[in-house]
């Protein structure tokens, strides 16, 4: 399988020949074979062993020279627009006092009828409309979002919304402001690894919902909003995923969650664990609590040494990446990255000051924008990254188109 820091260990059958097959690790992270043929596969399934197949043959095992490239992107954002003036009228706050310290000036905010998954199902659509897809030929849906208007995810729902009618497999994946790039690599690693061909990606999060909007130090950041990308099967020329990155450290999630209330476990729970009272109460999660210092810390330290890992494995420096795409979470976190990595301000995509931090659609909310604008175009590569709560972070080389 592949491990964080991707690279892929295969299973390989035994062949019935003398000559042994040289299996080696690719750039991207994933196997290759050398020696007698292309066709050796990371499975005991050799295609075309079996003529007669179920409809789920699409999803067998293929080739490992197979790669994966992106081909369309959407995104969606709420109606209503609050500006830094809006919030100085609640919290003890000004303009100028939120943009010198984070460079947002204006978030989005779901409110009325308005929906997570609405969000979400619009810019699936419009991804779809750009690669001229039709949402019955996908094999996958993963919806990236910490979150869920349903505690047990909201994917089945989506693939609903979109009319899918070959029940495509659809399931959450909870990554906090990592998901998006976490969902990217979980695409390639179905499509290289499982046979998949056509991944929808999506990244969406309503953190308005669960921030604090007495605290001047959190309430000022956060957003809501819905990115996606389509993930297709390539011949390995094609490929559009050339390396990634993957970690996390649970010793630092104390500086960024919204964990369940401590005082109402507590008074469920005796000397020994178990419960005082039947039924329990209802439980409920605190609001996001943050140190800012210390999450700033991290991301100035983790984040360039995950893109540099990346570049390296890819075979690539800085100065062959066309763009630069951070998780856009504070405008002194996206220049100082680019600093260290020498990416010069012309290069790096930010979006930050019109949406605020809308943790796993920030990277596809932005990338749409620059696509549909005509900044990003096909065949230009862009160094991602994300990092967030957990804590986690990781960042991939992607070619798009």
């Amino acid at each position: 399988m592949a491990n964080a820091s991707g690279f892929f260990t295969p299973s390989v059958p035994r062949l019935r020949s003398k000559i042994q097959p040289s299996i080696g690790v690719s750039r991207s992270g994933f196997c290759f074979s050398a020696g007698i043929s292309r066709r050796v596969v990371c499975s005991s399934a050799i295609e075309g062993a079996e003529k007669h197949v179920s409809p789920s043959e699409s999803r067998m095992p293929k080739l490992v020279s197979k790669g994966c490239k992106l081909v369309g992107c959407g995104s969606a954002v709420p109606s209503l627009s609050v500006s830094n003036d809006d919030l100085s009228k609640i919290v003890d706050t000004s303009d100028e006092w939120i943009s010198v310290r984070t460079g947002i000036r204006n978030r989005r905010v779901m409110s009325g009828k308005e929906s997570l998954k609405k969000l979400a199902v619009e810019a699936a659509r419009k991804a779809l409309e750009m690669a001229d897809f039709d949402p019955n030929d996908l094999d996958l849906i993963l919806m990236c979002t910490s979150t869920p208007e349903d505690i047990f995810g909201s994917a089945p729902q989506i693939q609903r919304e979109l009319g899918c009618r070959n029940s495509p497999l659809a399931y959450d994946i909870t990554a906090a402001c990592s998901g998006f790039v976490l969902g990217l690599i979980s695409a390639a690693s179905h499509i290289r690894g499982g046979g998949f061909r056509n991944v929808l990606v999506i990244g969406a999060d309503g953190l308005s919902r669960f921030v604090d909007w007495t605290d001047r130090g959190t309430c000022i950041l956060f957003g809501d909003a819905a990115g996606a990308v389509l993930v297709q099967a390539c011949d390995a020329e094609e490929d559009g995923l050339l390396s990634f990155d993957l970690h996390s450290d649970g010793e630092g999630g104390r500086h960024l969650g919204a964990p369940i209330n401590d005082n109402e476990t507590d008074e469920l729970l005796g000397s020994n664990g178990s419960a005082l009272d039947f039924p329990p109460k209802k439980s409920s999660y605190s609001c996001i609590q943050m140190n800012g210092k210390e999450v700033f810390r991290f991301a100035v330290r983790c984040v360039p040494q995950s893109i540099e890992s990346a570049l390296e494995k890819a075979g690539l420096v800085s100065g062959n990446v066309d763009w630069l795409l951070l998780h856009q979470a504070n405008q002194r976190i996206i220049d100082a990255v680019a600093t260290r990595l020498d990416f010069p301000q012309e290069k790096v995509i930010s979006n930050l000051a019109n949406y605020g931090n809308t943790s796993a659609a920030s990277i596809p909310l932005a990338l749409d924008e620059a696509v549909r604008s005509g900044k990003v175009k096909p065949g230009h590569t862009i160094a991602a990254a994300g990092f967030g709560a957990g804590l986690t972070w990781g960042s991939a080389i992607i070619r798009w188109g």
